[in-house]
């Protein structure tokens, strides 16, 4: 089958060159590649778009200040990526770059039905350096809708909110919604005859490749009786692709970012099969990025959406490209894990870790908290087994000890992987 990603329409490569002319003006780090190639964009053709180079993680970590297109005085917003693998990397916005993150994020919300008569409460921070916070009231105030800045954490105060302001949406991360449904059956409270009737879900990842829902998504559903949609977005692409009414896949807004799904060489996939995310922004003036590889795993739909949307979608990240593990001659991704672990009653908390073991390889560690029934010790080992081919081994921490670990208000996100891995120069 012959990958679609190959033909770039005529439209889109407008676009790209537009974008590719402003990085070869204005970016020291893109002047620089292209004149390494002998490229000029200008002469570039569209079936030649593929032969330019990677940008990485790596890039932007050590020439981040090499990326900015812009006077200093013309910035309006500095934000931060969330580290997931690794340091965190400054990102700059302008007005127009703001405008553009508003634009997407009102697109985002309409996709997930929001309308002008509906309050959305945003359960994530809208400070600490993060983009999305501010890009869910920008998106909101342009769509129009009522909105409730809490912030992350503080279940009570997540509900006196939704006593108070009867708020029809959350944007909330998933895991944090279990927290606040165990909250609620602690304290008497029904989360199915509460005014949220639905929930825009960011962070982890809420379906399968199938478009089914996990079983963390099972678990929500269960406590909230709410319709889940599902996202993908990042601080690098200043874009999010949401679900639609049909969830089976986040749509891609092709006019603000051009997308491709490449292997492990960096050549394109067929439409459908699993690779990394590569993306290049279109109408960014001040971090512009050209062929970024986001290190997420995932796969892209083109057979047309039952809600008649045109474009294409993406899954939800099938697993991230340094987060392989190779445990005792099976290859393996967290999200493998959590899945299987989500899958068993009763398992809220949990950490995944690997480290290096005396000789050099992977060593896998689940960590549960102490309060697990150890009577089920062995049930679970057997399901373990048999969901993931080799069996983890198994440990236990104080329960507040992991609910600190995973729920660290240093982070953005909850903490689910810590990866203890030895470098090679380290070992």
């Amino acid at each position: 089958m012959k990958s679609i990603q190959t033909q770039i329409p005529s439209a889109t490569w407008k676009l790209l060159q537009q974008q590719l002319k402003y990085v070869e003006e204005n970016s020291a780090f893109y002047q620089e590649k292209f004149q390494q190639l002998g490229v000029s964009a200008n002469k570039l053709k569209a079936k030649d778009f593929t032969q330019l180079p990677i940008t990485t993680k790596e890039d932007l970590a050590s020439r981040n200040e090499d990326f900015i297109c812009v006077p200093k005085r013309e910035i309006i917003d500095y934000v931060t990526t969330s580290g997931t693998l690794g340091a965190p990397v400054t990102f700059a916005l302008n007005e127009t770059d703001l405008q553009r993150l508003a634009a997407n994020e009102e697109k985002s919300f309409q996709l997930a039905g929001v309308t002008p008569d509906d309050v959305v409460q945003i359960t994530t921070t809208l400070d600490r350096r993060f983009i999305a916070g501010m890009a869910y009231f920008l998106g909101l105030r342009k769509l129009g809708a009522g909105l409730v800045r809490v912030g992350s954490g503080v279940p009570e105060l997540q509900w006196d909110s939704i006593n108070r302001f009867q708020p029809t949406y959350l944007v909330a991360v998933p895991s944090f919604l279990i927290k606040l449904g165990n909250y609620a059956k602690a304290n008497g409270i029904d989360c199915k005859n509460s005014s949220i009737k639905a929930a825009i879900c960011i962070g982890e990842s809420l379906r399968d490749e199938n478009f089914q829902l996990n079983a963390l998504g099972k678990k929500i559903e269960e406590l909230w009786g709410i319709e889940l949609y599902s996202t993908y977005a990042s601080t690098e692409m200043s874009t999010a692709f949401t679900e639609c009414e049909a969830h089976e896949g986040n749509h891609i807004l092709e006019d603000l970012i051009y997308t491709e799904i490449v292997d492990a060489q960096g050549n394109l996939v067929n439409d459908g099969e699993v690779g990394e995310f590569v993306v290049t922004t279109l109408g960014i003036e001040t971090m512009p990025l050209i062929r970024y590889a986001t290190g997420d795993l995932v796969k892209k739909i083109i057979e047309p959406c039952k809600c008649g949307r045109e474009g294409a979608r993406l899954s939800s990240v099938l697993g991230r490209k340094k987060q392989l593990i190779k445990y005792k001659g099976t290859s393996i991704y967290p999200p493998q894990i959590t899945e299987a672990l989500a899958d068993w009653p009763g398992i809220d908390l949990h950490l995944v870790k690997v480290s290096t073991s005396e000789v050099g390889t992977d060593h896998l560690e689940v960590i549960l908290p102490d309060s697990f029934q150890q009577e089920e010790l062995a049930a679970l080992k057997a399901h373990l087994r048999a969901k993931l081919r080799v069996l983890p081994e198994i440990s236990f921490w104080n329960t507040e000890k992991l609910q600190q670990t995973i729920f660290n208000p240093n982070h953005r996100k909850p903490i689910r992987f810590l990866d203890e891995r030895m470098k090679a120069d380290e070992v």
